[in-house]
């Protein structure tokens, strides 16, 4: 008798339904919606912001189909595109500079289904729509600032020791300070390397006087990319939160490049915007000492940088950063006391410190706060210093717009880049070509499990039947494991699921061959039921297990769409191996396993040598 005991049926019974509830949410779809989040991080999108919005979307005679409080932003549903956009135009212009209002997608799931989690699969860029960027770091430029930080502690350290040195001078990758004896060096030699790890220090005499060439040692350079890497892609992640994108792919690729892609996202021109500028806060201090006349006749005074302000005008500013955005902690769009606009900075306790020691020692002095993208650097004021300013609050205007201070103060609040980044490739995938893709890739694994089904319930009857009933949970597994998971699933994912129907019946032509060989030697079909699952089981393991161990390396050692081929396959010869070994079984027991006396089972034409005749 083949028989299950009932808690083995009860947990393939509840493994089924928990399958089919975390399934069913990829079949509600998603609708076009608009994200409103506060632009301050003090503000709340609450109640009053959500009566203001519908009452603005009444008054302009636009339907919404639900809206939802959501963290601290609200998301409203519309039927269709259109009226997203022209929703999104209204909003942003009513709301004013105070939120961001981006176009979204959210999913159609009922409430029911989310309170238990059940969400869908997130789309990956391919299926859903979107923009792909590649950016490349400028790891020169990061070693350059670094060695210009050097620089200016290397300065500060030989003062507080009272060394002094005959002048400090940067030359290609290294620094070299000059002494005029040798105790002297070898003085400060000793202290150097005994603060700065990081750094070569080696001595060089020309005659003349007495030098330390510094460098920045091989290994701490490598520690220092990969810090500066890491960095970048963490303060993207803060810019794409500002935009409100779900599920975002923000990943390294190679040494000093980084991929992101922003799934859903029909705002492409803001999202580039935003992404594009790697906007950097820098304060120096203005050279107000050399003639800016010859500075624009081309001699340049060492250790200063001919810069434009914003009124067009040539300024004349030292090269060495006193202070850079990495000591940002907010960053608001406001006015001055001119009514003019204006960005609110507020430093944190070391930038706090810095700014006031600076403010003191340069009473009198012009101040340069300069703004950096991609690799340009503009003067955005450039005040005269009167008085200390402590407390870390600091206001950056001159000749901007509302929205310049407001995006301004969004790429410095979202975090200064430790490089320059530079958009290097740029695709963008329209949501009608991604509708196209998933509609390609449904068809093709539907097809394929048409034709699969249509040739096993042909061959092997009763038996094929239940084959195919194992083959549709596998799959329901597979997608409701992918949900659960939440992972991403892409073009070749798709392709990933369609491979495994193919791989997943080979399991049940294995146990069905099996039990036809069990009857051709004359057992009876009982006991070919169960000498076939039996005996097949061990090939079925051996033969998914090497699968596995390629899944497994794919995922290890590719990137990109290769891992999500590989995360779907490993988990499809997962749910595979389960439902064919396991479920079939169930199915099987419960139709035969009844029967005391069978005499057959519908597994199609089992094929006996003839006998010899003597």
């Amino acid at each position: 008798m083949n028989r299950y005991p009932l808690w083995k049926n009860l947990i393939i019974a509840i493994t089924l339904l928990v399958g089919l509830l975390y399934t069913l949410p990829n079949f509600y779809g998603e609708s076009p919606a608009i994200q409103i989040s506060p632009l301050r991080i003090t503000a709340e999108a609450g109640l009053p912001l959500l009566q203001k919005v519908e009452g603005t979307l009444k008054k302009h005679g636009l339907i919404n189909e639900g809206t939802l409080v959501e963290g601290n932003s609200i998301k409203i549903r519309f039927a269709d595109t259109d009226v997203q956009i022209k929703a999104r135009d209204i909003l942003q212009s009513e709301l004013g500079t105070d939120y961001i209002v981006a176009l979204n997608l959210i999913p159609n799931s009922p409430e029911w289904l989310n309170s238990l989690g059940g969400l869908p699969m997130y789309l990956g860029l391919d299926l859903r729509g979107g923009v792909h960027f590649l950016l490349q770091t400028d790891m020169d430029g990061a070693l350059s600032k670094a060695l210009d930080r050097y620089s200016s502690d290397i300065r500060s350290t030989l003062r507080e020791q009272k060394i002094s040195s005959a002048g400090l001078d940067r030359q290609d990758s290294q620094l070299i300070i000059k002494f005029r004896d040798e105790l002297l060096r070898s003085k400060a030699e000793a202290e150097l390397k005994k603060i700065y790890s990081d750094l070569d220090v080696r001595t060089q005499d020309t005659g003349r006087d007495f030098r330390l060439l510094v460098s920045i040692k091989p290994e701490a350079q490598t520690r220092m990319q990969s810090a500066t890497i890491q960095q970048n892609i963490s303060t993207l992640r803060n810019r794409v939160n500002e935009l409100g994108v779900a599920e975002p792919v923000i990943q390294q690729a190679g040494t000093d490049r980084v991929i992101v892609q922003l799934p859903g996202v029909q705002d492409t021109a803001k999202a580039k915007d935003i992404l594009g500028r790697t906007a950097t806060l820098e304060i120096r201090m203005v050279d107000d000492e050399n003639d800016i006349d010859a500075a624009l006749r081309g001699q340049i005074p060492f250790g200063t940088e001919l810069l434009t302000e914003r009124d067009g005008g040539a300024i004349l500013v030292k090269k060495q950063i006193l202070l850079t955005g990495d000591r940002i902690t907010d960053a608001q769009p406001g006015f001055d006391s001119d009514n003019q606009p204006a960005v609110h900075v507020t430093l944190d306790s070391n930038g706090a410190r810095i700014f006031k020691q600076l403010t003191r020692n340069n009473v009198g002095k012009r101040m340069a706060i300069l703004l950096v993208e991609k690799n340009r650097a503009e003067v955005v004021t450039a005040p005269v210093i009167r008085e200390e300013i402590g407390g870390g609050r600091v206001q950056i205007s001159g000749r901007m717009s509302s929205m310049e201070a407001r995006d301004v103060a969004l790429l410095l609040r979202a975090g200064a880049l430790a490089a320059p980044m530079e958009i290097i490739e740029e695709r963008t995938v329209g949501p009608s070509l991604g509708a196209d893709n998933i509609s390609r890739g449904f068809n093709s694994t539907l097809f394929g499990f048409l034709a699969v089904a249509i040739f096993i319930m042909l061959y092997y009857r009763a038996i094929g039947v239940i084959s195919i009933l194992a083959l549709g949970a596998n799959l329901l597994l597979l997608i409701s494991l992918l949900s659960i998971l939440q992972a991403t699933l892409t073009l070749p994912g798709m392709a990933a699921i369609a491979l495994t129907v193919g791989m997943a019946i080979d399991a049940n032509v294995l146990i069905n061959e099996r039990i036809r060989d069990e009857l051709r030697n004359g057992l009876t079909p009982q006991l070919a039921i169960s000498a076939g699952y039996e005996r097949a089981f061990g090939t079925i393991v051996d033969s998914n297990i090497t699968t596995l161990i390629a899944g497994i390396a794919l995922f290890a050692f590719g990137s990109g769409p290769v891992k999500g081929f590989a995360v779907v396959l490993c988990l499809g010869i997962l749910t595979s191996v389960f439902t064919a070994v396991t479920v079939s079984r169930a199915m099987v027991n419960l139709i035969y396993g009844g029967h005391r006396k069978l005499e057959k089972i519908s597994i199609g034409t089992v094929w006996k040598p003839k006998a010899v005749k003597r």
